[in-house]
């Protein structure tokens, strides 16, 4: 930035400092999410994740929970095809290294478990990440030892050391065995405790234990954790090998369907028993005890297996071995349902840490949408093993169309950065399954698309490209809001990792994508937002530029204003308060004007270049329009000499600063800058860009908007010579001056000023006293009109119902609504009643206020008191019909 813009941008932070409610309140109304971001990725876009010795940028980031390994992302993700507008910013302005996913040893695989939901819909139906999920309570069992418990009766095999003695030991045995596994939460050493505790209690030959496990579609089956296991087998070697039976099928899976238990002398003569494992290892299986394991909730969690007594009458379990066996289980169910739990709360922190590293990915860098989709898509291809991602926005302006499409392939993964991009055919897309879920808004989950009939064109043209696709999931991506959808990401052909076949998207799948979409959806809104922005400001810089050029009076109309002879200020009359500038030309308004300043010492105190105070003077005369009746230059300068005269002949100067003169000079010429003819109230009604801008006072806001523009304009730099300090006073002086131009706000702050100067209590050197003092006399002087003589006051009446007449034309016209009496020409009989009210409600009581702190300040009220007696006279005249208004 220019070192002339410094002080602007300076005053600009002061003034936001000084004013926290105000920024609070645009912050809160203009503020992006952009903002936020681009102030993280300026801090964190840098911190690249480097490749170590032992994760080389080639090596596969993700494997699944089985032995196999799926296909991965590397590190570096490459350049993708994307058929995006170039709105994407230059490499000149845009530091951007190379996208990459994060690096992570997981699949969405992992997470194909009943968990808890990742999205749900709140009360009102939007989603969230929140959710009121039941929290289960355990109750408290009535019989510790389950059904039978442990009893004295019988030895069970008779086996040494393992369920023989009393009933009292046996029991005293088992409550130890319950200890040593009631601390563990790890399910895999959990089960092989279980084992060693089982193979304790019944001796049996080998043993299996399955734990009952659902996919994310709920669908139930058994995994083994220990299979087929032997007494002295290791943690390790009992883990190596895992099982999947089916639900109800078999012993095991009969006993898990039924949640009752199966003690089998003979297992060959059991329908249920397969006999495969037998014929393939050459072991012999006699007898078979195999129960249920269940939670708090007397649900089965798992099956436990032991084959072949080893001592006892004919190698068969006995009742005894059963009940010590079901007691032993009905305390490991619990322990083993805490462990699962607290294996699910690890798998879901696990899950939560991919969103998190997800979004972290996302928003690091929101300057560019084709790198955007291309971290998006490379993180959701390499995470759910997809054949292909493509990323569709829509199209604001079409209901029935994308904007944009970005598509990546599962094989595009392994690619550097420059590598040349793929061709692709935008034809060979298929778009048909976007629009619709677009125009649904809801997910589509598709296992097989050639069997799907609600789509015909599935059967159109079998060999085209687009109908190469087997299993698709697409959902909507979503705004901010969640109302209105902007885009659609859409998955193709889910690999299988063990096998690379094409398999179905599940619900697992689904879950994932639908909160993926969700930190998608905000990538993209900010990303839009910020070339949105990007754009605006570009213009914005232009056109301030241009503006600024037009808005600055012509160089040799300064010249001659620089060696014109400046009149004296009793020659122009611009000491009395019943001046009338009807009589003076244009120039010699501006010469007036500088007159002021010069005998203000306001030159000689704040070193004003004379050829700046010329060419300023000049130019704010040029920044009124002047088509507009009355709130043109006269009006600004006519207030600015009512000012001069409350200061010279109401001898207020000398109770104030010269930086509060300097700063009510140009307050009182600047007021009214670009003024269009019409007020607050047209301005917030008609919609104008001007509304959006400001919540109150549109246009005062405006015209101190366009002082600074033309105060920082070269050539106009009156204030160059104050300090820094200085400079930020005067600065924020001439903005509450001007904002005290609304008379919504002077009826605001008018009561405590009246209260103060009442009691005696107004004290010069109070700070907020002053500010309230300059807020009253810049009405004073804008309103001054009123004390006028009274030919000069009914001429300024005229031009004024003049200006008001045409906003209410429009009112009727562009908004179609019945002006107000004030605005209304068909009502104009009324004005000289409305003039009368005005004095006695706005004016009357600020002059007598004014003449009470300066006796020299007098004239003022008495001019508007001349002026009530001659409105009133024509308001009865009006009421009579002799008159008509102003006429």
């Amino acid at each position: 930035m220019d070192d002339r813009c410094s002080p602007e941008r300076e005053r600009m932070e002061a003034w936001l400092d000084d004013h926290l409610e105000f920024t609070h309140s645009y912050f809160i109304r203009k503020a992006s999410r952009e903002m936020v971001n681009a102030w993280f990725a300026e801090r964190v876009h840098s911190i690249q994740p480097s490749a170590s010795k032992e994760n080389p940028p080639q090596q596969r980031a993700h494997q699944s929970s089985a032995d196999s390994t799926a296909p991965s992302a590397s590190t570096i993700l490459p350049p993708t095809v994307s058929l995006l507008d170039s709105r994407c910013p230059s490499p000149a302005t845009v530091s951007s290294p190379a996208p990459g996913t994060p690096t992570r040893k997981i699949s969405a695989s992992e997470f194909d478990r009943p968990l808890r939901p990742i999205v749900v819909k709140d009360s009102e139906g939007s989603l969230t990440f929140l959710s009121d999920a039941d929290r289960d309570t355990v109750p408290l069992r009535g019989s510790v030892m389950g059904e039978g418990g442990v009893s004295g009766g019988g030895n069970g095999g008779g086996c040494a050391g393992t369920g023989s003695g009393s009933g009292g030991d046996r029991c005293a045995r088992l409550l130890e065995l319950v200890k040593d596994v009631s601390s563990h939460l790890d399910v895999t050493a959990l089960c092989h405790k279980i084992f060693l505790h089982i193979n304790e209690l019944i001796a049996a030959d080998r043993y299996s234990l399955f734990l009952v496990g659902e996919d994310s579609c709920n669908r139930k089956f058994l995994v083994s954790r220990l299979f087929d296991v032997a007494e002295g087998s290791t943690l390790e070697e009992s883990s190596s090998s895992c099982i999947r039976l089916e639900w109800n099928k078999g012993i095991v899976g009969h006993v898990a369907a039924t949640g009752q238990p199966l003690n089998i002398r003979n297992a060959y003569e059991d329908p249920r028993f397969n006999a495969e494992v037998d014929l393939i290892t050459g072991y012999k299986t006699q007898s078979i005890l195999c129960l249920p394991i269940k939670n708090h909730r007397d649900e089965v969690v798992g099956v436990a297996q032991a084959i072949n007594k080893k001592c006892g009458e004919d190698g068969a379990f006995t009742d005894q071995d059963e009940k010590d066996f079901s007691a032993y289980l009905a305390f490991s169910g619990i322990v083993l349902h805490n462990a699962q739990l607290y294996e699910t709360s690890q798998l879901e922190n696990r899950r939560n840490q991919v969103l998190l590293d997800l979004a972290s990915l996302i928003f690091e860098e929101q300057q560019c949408l084709e790198v955007l989709l291309r971290k998006f898509a490379g993180t959701i291809l390499s995470f759910m093993q997809a054949q292909a991602c493509t990323v569709f926005i829509t199209d604001e302006d079409s209901m029935n169309s994308f904007s944009s499409v970005f598509h990546m392939e599962n094989e595009e993964l392994g690619e550097v950065l420059d590598a040349p991009k793929r061709d692709c055919d935008v034809s060979q897309i298929n778009y048909m399954y976007g629009q619709y879920v677009k125009n649904t808004m809801q997910p589509l989950n598709i296992a097989d698309v050639t069997k799907d009939q609600r789509f015909p064109w599935t059967s159109e043209n079998p060999d085209h490209t687009s109908n190469q696709i087997k299993s698709l999931l697409c959902t909507p991506i979503r705004n901010g809001k969640k109302d209105k959808v902007i885009g659609v990401c859409q998955l193709v052909n889910k690999m299988d990792e063990a096998s690379g076949s094409v398999r179905a998207f599940n619900r697992n799948d689904e879950q994932f994508l639908e909160a993926f979409a969700i930190f998608c959806g905000l990538g993209i809104q900010n990303t839009q937002m910020y070339e949105t922005v990007e754009r605006a400001m570009a213009k914005q810089e232009v056109t301030l530029e241009v503006l600024s050029y037009h808005a600055s009076a012509a160089e040799e109309e300064s010249r001659e204003l620089q060696v014109t002879t400046v009149p004296s200020a009793q020659s122009l009359g611009i000491l009395d308060f019943s001046f009338s500038d009807f009589d003076l030309s244009d120039t010699e308004t501006t010469l007036a004007t500088i007159r002021m300043f010069v005998d203000l010492n306001l030159v000689q105190n704040f070193q004003m270049k004379y050829t700046s105070l010329c060419q300023w003077v000049l130019s704010v005369k040029k920044n009124y329009r002047k088509h507009v009746a009355y709130h043109n230059w006269r009006h600004a300068f006519n207030t600015a000499q009512s000012m001069f005269a409350l200061l010279k002949s109401g001898r207020l100067q000398n109770n104030l600063s010269d930086l509060e003169v300097l700063a009510l000079m140009i307050a009182t010429l600047s007021h009214d800058l670009d003024h269009r003819g019409v007020n607050n109230s047209y301005i917030q009604r008609s919609d104008h860009p001007l509304a959006q801008l400001y919540c109150h006072s549109t246009m005062e806001h405006h015209h101190f908007d366009h002082c600074l523009m033309i105060l920082n304009s070269p050539g106009n730099q009156i204030l160059s010579s104050l300090s820094l300090d200085e400079y930020k006073a005067t600065l924020k002086m001439i903005e509450r001056a001007i904002l005290a131009t609304d008379l919504a706000l002077y009826m605001k702050r008018r009561g405590e000023f009246f209260e103060l100067t009442k009691n005696s209590q107004f004290v010069w050197e109070d700070e907020h006293h002053r500010d309230l003092l300059r807020s009253m006399l810049m009405t004073a002087c804008d309103i001054s009109a009123i004390t006028k003589p009274w030919p000069v006051q009914k001429r300024i009446a005229e031009l004024v119902a003049t200006e008001f007449f045409e906003q209410g034309d429009k009112e009727r016209r562009e908004l179609n609504i019945e002006p107000s009496d004030l605005m209304n020409r068909e009502k104009r009989d009324k004005i000289p009643s409305m003039q009368v009210s005005f004095i006695d409600a706005i004016c009357t009581q600020l002059y007598e206020t004014l003449a009470g702190m300066s006796e020299y300040c007098s004239p003022l009220l008495e001019g508007c008191q001349t002026n009530r007696q001659h409105w009133k006279r024509l308001a009865e005249e009006c009421e009579k019909g002799l008159v008509n208004g102003l006429v």
